[in-house]
């Protein structure tokens, strides 16, 4: 039986956001910065979902979702906050009812995402704090920064797994050995 760390999610999880505060920026091309919407909390809270169940998945999603809110985007407070709460949410009951392959974390990474960005895009129309059509906004920055996330879920997914996961014991599997 496996045991999430959220203490560790949650550091690992604040280091994501430092360097996707201070280093990412000058990695992306001056030409790419308004099409690359990096959510690296929002990959960690898919992680949540896979390791640790829905409800843990909604609360870290919530949680950095306002962070995120706060730090970024000052429009509207509580925007990425629902969206990301709401996705873990999700995507935590999929990882439920299916197996956790790599390939299932990558698709529901990139459909999350997807749902995140154009969820949290309706919430700023349904305001008036965006006049762009829907279907430029998903080719300009929906897309690219799916396929990102995705990119980052790959790169992230066997490190976030031995980093976040606690081998449990139980009473039955300890006496059985003896």
């Amino acid at each position: 039986m496996t045991k999430i760390r959220m203490n560790r999610a949650i550091v690992a999880t604040l280091v994501l956001l430092l360097i996707q505060t201070s280093i990412l920026p000058w990695l992306v091309p001056s030409a790419w910065s308004g099409r690359l919407l990096l959510h690296l909390p929002f990959v960690m809270t898919v992680f949540v979902a896979l390791l640790g169940g829905r409800h843990r998945a909604f609360l870290f999603g919530l949680g950095f979702g306002l962070v995120e809110d706060m730090l970024f985007y000052g429009h509207m407070i509580g925007a990425y906050a629902f969206g990301m709460a709401l996705i873990g949410y999700l995507i935590g009951l999929a990882f439920e009812r299916k197996l956790s392959t790599l390939a299932f974390v990558l698709l529901l990474t990139g459909v999350g995402s997807g749902l995140l960005d154009m969820l949290v895009y309706l919430i700023y129309k349904l305001f008036s704090l965006t006049h762009l059509s829907a279907s430029f906004v998903f080719y300009w920055q929906v897309l690219p920064t799916l396929l990102l996330h995705m990119l980052v879920a790959l790169a992230l997914y066997l490190p976030a797994r031995r980093f976040l996961v606690r081998q449990v014991v139980s009473q039955s599997e300890g006496t059985e050995g003896n």
